[in-house]
């Protein structure tokens, strides 16, 4: 059998010698592996070949935990190992570490390969003396080739980036929150303390950093005198706060006390006044922090939202990764599982609550505007961490997006779409203009996008006034339309009427009518020949005239009857 072993400096193919593979067991190779003497009469040095350079020792690295069969090993197992005829078996195996590069051997070669206990024993053993098997490597040698190794192989997998150490932004924020109930806490605790000897400041002074630095600055209260009160006015900022502070002081009714128990509030209240000032200096850091990790999410949502979400969701790479959905309910996880325990309602929003987005949308509006703003920080925090360029433009962009859709819910004002909004991005990112503040890349653009607004309202109004005009006028003409249709219709019924009845004799005690269509009154052609008007005044004419010629024929019917019958 055959041991492959990779080291920091090369390959290395060593045969074992003496052995049998069925009798030993893993206790046996153990013992055999302590002592050199005993373990190189088992074990041989076949063959070595060294890396090239550190970057070669990286790549063949990488491929062997990876389970990738290289050229250059590929090339150096088939050179080293013993020649098989073709059509015959092979009669020894390789043992290695890595049971996929065994598996991508055998594919490759044809070499069988074992990786178990027994076989990672002698590798043990391989690394623990593999410096007394090359003789040609110094002292030293061997070390300095697995640090460099071992540091290039770390960063390859972890995929160091300066720019983006997210890892800074969750240990400041996480310290952050932790400063602000110790300060809280220890500010109390100072105010409770020094109250016993000046009750009356706790009333004068609200702040809690000011009160430290006036507790401080009292000290005892019996030498506090008008001349301290330009050093109060620079401490508390106000100068009649100063002068109530010494008069108070002068008719106070705490206790004495002793000088002892003076420095003990002194030097705690000097501690907190520290933490105060390192709290904002904290604070400034992790502004900075966040400009240069993730720039569009602070100029989204702000510095200390867009970190809080960061660290709840471990990474920037985990943020960015995570849909909007859970982006707006991200830190709402206990009344997340409570409600879908009890099956009622969901919570609307996490830690984007917030945010002052939220804060400004009325109550119907809050659960809108924060589904819409999750979508935005979801976007915001993949650009930050997958773009190449650190810039905060579309972060801007996207803030702006937010304040028109507040503005849409609220009084109903149509916002940009969001093509336009990341063309006008990009058109500023090509340009190269990072430096642009929230003011100059809201000022013009925005007023070029009025200027269009109010040029496409004009268009639009114009338009449907146009629309409108020519709506009704297509109304009219078709009511006209119909009107002339009804029009000649009752001109026709009405020349229909025109037309005489004429009466037949009566045949067998029976009567009929017929009409007569081809003959015409003469009033009509009168009227069409004096000319002017057709159709009203012909129209009216002939109506008399049909009812006393259809009356005529009547009467003489009613005659002839008289005069039959008598």
């Amino acid at each position: 059998m055959y041991l492959l072993y990779e080291s920091a400096s090369g390959y290395g193919l060593l045969e074992t010698v003496g052995i049998d593979e069925i009798s030993q067991n893993v206790d046996a190779v153990q013992e055999s592996v302590v002592d050199f003497n005993r373990f190189g009469q088992i074990v041989n040095l076949t063959a070595f070949k060294p890396f090239e350079s550190a970057a070669d020792a990286l790549e063949q690295c990488n491929a062997v935990s990876e389970g990738i069969l290289t050229q250059e090993l590929q090339s150096f197992l088939e050179l080293n190992l013993p020649k098989v005829k073709p059509g015959k078996k092979v009669k020894y195996s390789v043992g290695v570490s890595e049971p996929k590069l065994g598996s991508a051997i055998l594919e490759a070669t044809g070499i069988p390969c074992v990786s178990n206990n027994y076989v990672l024993e002698f590798l043990r053993g391989v690394r623990l003396h593999f410096r007394l098997f090359i003789r040609e490597l110094k002292e030293g040698d061997l070390e300095k080739a697995q640090l460099g190794l071992g540091h290039s192989y770390s960063r390859s997998k972890v995929k160091f980036n300066v720019n983006r150490v997210d890892n800074m932004i969750i240990q400041s924020i996480c310290l952050l929150d932790t400063l602000d109930k110790d300060v809280n806490t220890f500010c109390m605790r100072v105010r409770e303390w020094y109250s016993w000897h000046f009750p009356e400041l706790v009333k004068i002074v609200n702040d809690n950093y000011n009160y430290a630095k006036v507790a401080r600055f009292v000290k005892d209260k019996s030498k506090l005198d008008d001349d301290a009160i330009p050093a109060l006015t620079e401490i508390v900022g106000d100068e009649d706060k100063a002068r109530e502070v010494v008069e108070a002081a002068k008719a106070s009714m705490g206790q004495d006390i002793s000088p002892i128990d003076l420095i003990n509030i002194e030097n705690f209240a000097l501690r907190v006044v520290e933490l105060s000032e390192y709290r904002k200096q904290l604070h400034a850091y992790l502004v900075t922090k966040m400009q240069d990790v993730a720039p569009n999410l602070a100029a989204l949502i702000g510095e200390m939202v867009g970190a809080r979400l960061i660290s709840h969701a471990g990474s920037l790479t985990n943020l960015a990764k995570y849909p909007a959905s859970t982006v707006q309910i991200l830190g709402a996880e206990k009344a997340l599982f409570r409600a879908l325990k009890t099956k009622g309602n969901t919570p609307k929003y996490g830690l984007i609550f917030h945010s002052s987005f939220i804060g400004r949308a009325t109550a119907r509006n809050k659960g809108r505007i924060s589904r819409y703003l999750a979508n935005k920080c979801s976007i915001a925090s993949r650009i930050d961490c997958f773009s190449e360029v650190n810039t905060s433009i579309f972060g801007e962009k996207l803030r702006e997006q937010v304040e028109e859709r507040l503005e849409f819910y609220d009084k109903g004002v149509a916002p940009r779409k969001n093509v336009d909004v990341m063309k006008d991005a990009m058109k500023l990112a090509e340009d190269g203009k990072t430096d642009v503040t929230m003011e100059d890349a809201e000022a013009e653009p925005v007023k070029l996008e009025n200027g269009e607004k109010k040029k496409k309202k004009k268009k639009k109004e114009a338009e449907e006034a146009a629309m409108d005009v020519e709506t009704p006028v297509a109304e009219t003409d078709g009511e006209k339309i119909k009107k002339k249709k009804k029009k000649e219709k009752e001109e026709k019924g009405k020349e229909d009427t025109d037309v005489v009845v004429v009466s037949t004799p009566v045949e067998n005690g029976k009567k009929k009518k017929k009409k007569d269509k081809t003959v015409t009154t003469e009033p009509v052609e009168a009227v069409q020949e004096n000319g002017g008007k057709k159709k009203r005044k012909h129209a009216e004419v002939p109506e008399a005239q049909v009812v006393e010629e259809a009356e005529t024929p009547q009467k003489k019917k009613k005659e002839k009857k008289k005069k039959t019958a008598s």
